[in-house]
């Protein structure tokens, strides 16, 4: 008897609480009059899941091209105390690198060391204080490898290894410390995002000569083959360290990005070579095929190969900044990429995958870089003041820039629209 009085005293408390119901179902009880056996009856709980749903996400891309330092762009970082500063060049794109994971700039010329001087067109040299500012941007990959990489040497290109040791946060593609059999195995520059591991390939067709010294090609990746006896380049045929490097990225990497210094300067059309090379490219297992070289845009296209294999390639984003004397060097492209994760895998979501037209503005009487501007932003009037119209004596209108980039870009385009709002 004292049992039951202890346990109706107990849901009484319980009830007053509002828990009776709760444990009355937790515990099993269940009321019976007095002098009846008291029945205990075991519950079961559903069982908990624990499995949580994958939570899909994206991993955006940006490219741009050739950072091609002439003297007047050189001469525009020069502030009234002495000091460099080049931080401007990259407001013109600053929401892009905001948003974007992967931030890939090809450095045209070479960071050869301070000292050395600065030089333009042909053989540069350009301030380490523009390597200062692609890293404050937050770039977080630099394209070293190109035909103006040894432009001041061995010197020059151990010079610009050193610098860019002292922002270990941006990953150098193209040049490197000699190779030995320690280097060779980690000779694959590698970009770790969120759960996914991006492999960053870059090579150029040579360095303004048509033989290249073993010294310098043991620093500098090349895209096409040389002749082992006598460094004469083949320019018609790619570099089998290419295929392997490929190869080799495919089994310690996701996605496989290639980005080849190619093609023929100034013409918005692939050469067969460049084609050729893309194929090879795309059979050994790259994904992406970023170009650079030609200083104007080429195509977008995709590549397919006969083993099955596809790759998206941009042949050529032209230049990102430059004072050159063709108007068609001053429309340029920003390549823009997202890939989709999902509980199966990583795609490129080809929607919000393209280019995005830039345009490159600088004044003359001085020639000074200016600005960078989206093409949908350009204006007649600014085209109107650009310098290359007295300093390349050429006329330079907007309806120009729009149509090359109807031409030669088409359906690839991307609105500032489409890259922010989805």
């Amino acid at each position: 008897m004292l049992f039951y009085r202890m346990m109706a005293i107990l849901r009484i408390i319980l009830c007053l609480i509002g828990v009776y119901t709760v444990a009355d179902t937790i515990c099993g009880w269940v009321h019976k009059p007095e002098g009846e056996e008291t029945v205990i009856q075991e519950v079961v709980l559903p069982e908990q899941n624990d499995e949580i749903a994958f939570e899909e996400y994206d991993i955006t891309l940006m490219a741009v091209g050739d950072n091609l330092l002439h003297m007047g762009i050189v001469n525009a970082g020069k502030q009234s105390d002495g000091n460099r500063n080049y931080d401007f060049l990259f407001d013109g794109i600053s929401a892009f690198l905001d948003k974007a994971d992967i931030k890939i700039i090809n450095q045209e010329t070479i960071f050869g060391g301070n000292e050395l001087g600065f030089h333009g067109y042909p053989k540069f040299n350009s301030p380490t204080e523009v390597g200062d500012a692609i890293a404050g941007a937050e770039f977080n990959v630099v394209l070293q490898a190109t035909n103006h990489t040894a432009d001041q040497g061995m010197r020059g290109i151990e010079n610009c290894i050193n610098f860019w040791k002292t922002h270990p946060e941006v990953l150098v593609t193209g040049i490197h410390d000699p190779l030995t059999e320690e280097t060779y195995k980690n000779r694959i520059p590698l970009l770790k995002i969120g759960d996914y591991t991006f492999a960053i390939l870059n090579y150029t067709y040579g360095a303004n000569n048509e033989n290249i010294s073993s010294s310098i090609k043991d620093r500098l990746d090349m895209l096409c083959d040389v002749n082992e006896s006598n460094g004469k380049i083949d320019f018609e045929t790619l570099n089998q360290q290419v295929l392997l490097d490929i190869s080799e990225a495919k089994t310690m990497a996701d996605i496989v990005i290639v980005c080849p210094h190619w093609g023929t300067e100034y013409s918005t059309t692939p050469s067969n070579i460049q084609e050729n090379f893309a194929i090879q490219m795309t059979e050994a297992g790259a994904d992406i095929i970023i170009g650079t070289h030609p200083h104007v845009v080429q195509p977008v296209r995709w590549i397919e190969a006969a083993n099955g294999n596809r790759a998206l390639c941009y042949y050529s984003l032209g230049n990102y900044v430059s004072t050159q004397k063709n108007g068609q060097s001053m429309l340029e492209g920003l390549a823009w990429i997202t890939f989709h994760v999902t509980e199966d895998g990583i795609v490129i979501s080809e929607d919000q995958t393209g280019v995005i037209p830039l345009v490159c503005h600088y004044s003359s009487n001085p020639t000074r870089f200016k600005q960078v501007y989206l093409l949908e932003n350009y204006t007649e009037e600014l085209a109107s003041s650009h310098g290359i119209i007295s300093y390349g004596g050429i006329s330079f209108h907007l309806e120009d820039c729009l149509k090359w980039s109807d031409e030669i870009l088409g359906d690839w385009v991307l609105s500032v629209d489409e890259v922010f709002n989805p």
